[in-house]
């Protein structure tokens, strides 16, 4: 990966997001950045981040 954090470090913080089985409106914008970041951290772990999605 190039310096990002890793898919089970961004899951980690979405998981604390949800801890309390369900998401506060003001966490939603939050919540929608964490999941970008953690489908870009799983496209870098699975394919070294050359191909997948687009920045």
């Amino acid at each position: 990966m190039s310096g990002g954090r890793s898919a089970a470090e961004v899951n980690a913080e979405i998981r604390a997001l949800w801890a309390s089985g369900s998401l506060a409106s003001e966490d939603r914008g939050r919540y929608h950045q964490l999941v970008v970041e953690w489908a870009r951290a799983v496209d870098a772990e699975r394919f070294g981040g050359e191909q997948g999605l687009a920045a």
